[in-house]
Formats: structure tokens, sequence, C-alpha cells
């Protein structure tokens, strides 16, 4: 074979070489999604994704990386596609079980209760060791809520509770434990405040009952030196009843939050 044959196939089976073993940069995206910056990521991750091949390294992290970004951006049509990729051409990936739960999470926030519920389910069912149960549990007590089930969303609080007591949604959200140590006849209330000085709470319990509107403060154990006085309005049977409340405290002006 001449020389220059033989420069010419070296040349080539290089190149092939350098495209298996690729590794996608992903420092900017990264920054981009840790800052918040969702649509920068979605435009640096789509410049990347153009010009990387299917055996890229870290092509599904940015699948990943670009589908939470649609998401967090309201785009859940395209986060859909995206998760669905992963989930479908990344047979070995360890974003596998990320890629599950952004798909449900698109479901939730699409409306789509039933799909969302049995997303998670899967999720948990396919991997029983998953990284990502209590967040997992989390959703799913919400979704019962949102039924109305409230004994079954309980169950999952109770188990987020005694399985994974130092989980960060126990721990960034007191109201969550909280709700496990409620007997089994929840009722809905609408949160219109949450201050760190009992002053501040009975000043705006007050203005509520002036207004004719049954208030009341629930004292909160943020940690062994750290207490929230929460003002709530109602104990009502059903998420309907307590949505009517929300919407008519918001025309007086409030922001409310319904629990559970």
């Amino acid at each position: 074979m001449p020389i220059k044959k033989i420069s010419f196939v070296l040349c080539v089976l290089c190149v092939l070489c350098l495209e298996e073993t690729y590794a996608l940069n992903l420092g900017k995206l990264k920054v981009d999604f840790l800052n918040g910056d969702y649509q920068s990521a979605i435009s640096t991750g789509e410049k990347i994704l153009s010009n990387a091949n299917s055996t890229s390294e870290g092509l599904d992290e940015l699948y990943y990386l670009l589908g939470l970004s649609y998401l967090k951006e309201g785009n859940f049509l395209r986060a859909e596609d995206i998760f669905e990729i992963i989930l479908k051409e990344f047979k070995t990936t360890k974003f596998k079980d990320e890629a599950m739960l952004g798909l449900g999470d698109v479901y939730f926030l699409k409306g789509n209760l039933d799909k969302a519920q049995a997303t998670y389910k899967e999720l948990i069912s396919k991997n029983p060791d998953s990284a990502l149960k209590p967040q997992v549990y989390y959703r799913l007590s919400q979704i019962a809520f949102k039924k109305a089930d409230l004994l079954t969303g309980k169950e999952y609080l109770d188990k987020l509770k005694k399985e994974f007591p130092q989980n960060i949604e126990l721990q960034i959200n007191s109201d969550i434990s909280s709700l496990t140590d409620y007997p089994v006849d929840l009722y809905y209330t609408v949160q219109v405040g949450s201050f760190s000085r009992s002053l501040n709470a009975q000043n705006l319990k007050q203005k509520l009952i002036n207004l004719g509107y049954p208030a009341y403060i629930e004292e909160i154990s943020c940690n062994k030196t750290e207490k929230r006085y929460r003002v709530r309005v109602g104990r009502l049977k059903t998420r309907a009843e307590a949505v009517d409340l929300a919407n008519k405290l918001i025309q007086e002006g409030y922001p409310t939050k319904i629990y559970p």
C-alpha cells in the first residue's frame, strides 16, 4: 500500500477513535443550571447537543440537564420528550431513576395525576433501593392529598419520616414532618403567614378574625432553638372547600398555601 494511503487510513482511524472517546464539556451548562439561568442552560445544552454524536461520553447527562432545564422553564412537551429519550436510548445510564422522576414531574405539573402516580410507583418498583425513594414518597403523598385520599397521603408521609428521618424534604419543611403526627382524619387548612415572632402572628390572626375568618396559630419547632408561628384559617373536610377559602383570602390581599 502506498505511504500516502497508509497515512490517510491512519488519520481516519484516529478521528474515529477520538469520536468514540470524546467527552462532552458540560461545565458552562452546569454553571448556568445551578445559577437558575435555565434559558442559558437550554441554549448552551442545545449547542453542545448539535455537535455531539451517539458515542459522546456524557451524552445522557447532557440530555438530563436539558430535560430539567426545560421542565423548569415550563416547556413540558420538550422535557417529556427528553426524559423518554433517556429511558429508551440509554439502557445502562446512571440517570435512569432521575429521568423517570423527571417524567413523573412532567405529568404531575401537567395535571395528569394518574400518570404521574404510575410513573413514580414504577420507579420504586423497578429499583426498590433507589436513592430517590424519599422524593418519590413525598410526591406520592402530594398526589394522594390532591385526590382527597388523606389516608394514603398520610401513609406515604409516615414512610418518609420513618425510613428517611434525615431527608432534606423533612429538614427544609417542618410541615411535612408534623403532618405525620396528625390523626387519620386529616383536614385541610389555608396558611396565610409564617413568622419567627409570636407577636406578628398574633397581629395577623386578630386581623383575620376581625374580618370574620376562623384564624388560629400553630407553633412549629424547626430545631431546638427556633420556632415558627404559622397563621392558618379553617379546618375543612375537602380540598374544594379549602380552595374556595384560599380564593377569598387572596381577594383580601393575603398570600395563601393549602395544607396538607
